[in-house]
């Protein structure tokens, strides 16, 4: 089954629930050991991929982009193109363990720094006991000259979360998922940190109202120049409802 696409300055985001995309993951790839590259993309992202070219083909090419932020939602709806909901990386990371979880599913984990993975790694094994974490590596090493694709080859996990931040994790998945025949590769940006209990997620009351990004300016002032690329992000999508007018 495909799921519907929509364009937003040109990357193709899924109109999905999250538990419709989670089922869909599950039955359509993990049961059939098929292997998914699944993007979660926010306006900085998207913003980034509008200056790099390489990394906009990154985007394209990948199987699944989802809306991984609120900003995502309301220029769909401003292009007239409404995205059934936010479905976020993390989420999305948690609702796989879970099903991981329920179906003793294996779990390879790569990036961040060692003390940090290792910390996620304990933290995850204790939420979610029966995953099987065959495998991790952390985030600082040789690009051109490593043994994780082997790894993974010889692991064969269900799933493959990759923590190397943007745009190298989306790199590393697009350069390397040619030689694997199976599992989910999810780019999870600073999802590590949260598992290792470095970094707080922002409250219920702050996701509901979606100002989850306010609460990470609060907790990370250096967050602030990151957080530019929204407004210029708005501005291209009114731009791109207007040419769509004209």
């Amino acid at each position: 089954m495909k799921l519907n696409k929509i364009d937003v300055m040109g990357v193709p985001f899924v109109d999905t629930s999250m538990d419709s995309f989670i089922k869909h993951l599950h039955e359509s790839h993990i049961v059939n050991d098929s292997k998914a590259f699944v993007i979660t993309a926010n306006p900085e992202i998207v913003m980034y991929a509008s200056e790099d070219v390489s990394y906009k083909n990154v985007l394209n090419d990948a199987d699944y982009v989802t809306p991984d932020g609120i900003g995502i939602v309301k220029a769909a709806r401003i292009l007239g193109t409404p995205i059934k909901e936010r479905v976020s990386g993390f989420d999305i990371m948690c609702n796989l363990l879970q099903i991981a979880n329920e179906n003793h599913f294996s779990v390879y984990l790569l990036g961040a720094k060692e003390e940090v993975l290792q910390s996620a790694e304990a933290n995850i094994q204790a939420t979610y006991p029966n995953v099987d974490i065959v495998g991790s590596q952390n985030g600082y090493f040789n690009w051109e000259d490593n043994d994780i694709v082997n790894d993974i080859q010889q692991l064969k996990p269900d799933m493959v979360f990759v923590a190397l931040g943007l745009p190298r994790q989306e790199n590393w998945i697009a350069e390397n998922i040619h030689h694997f025949n199976k599992g989910i590769f999810m780019g999870v940006g600073g999802s590590f940190d949260v598992f290792a209990g470095i970094v707080k997620r922002a409250p219920v009351i702050y996701q509901n109202l979606n100002l989850e990004w306010f609460y990470r300016l609060v907790k990370q002032p250096s967050r602030a120049k990151r957080m530019l690329a929204l407004p210029k992000f708005m501005i291209k999508v009114i731009e791109q409802k207007v040419k769509g007018r004209k």
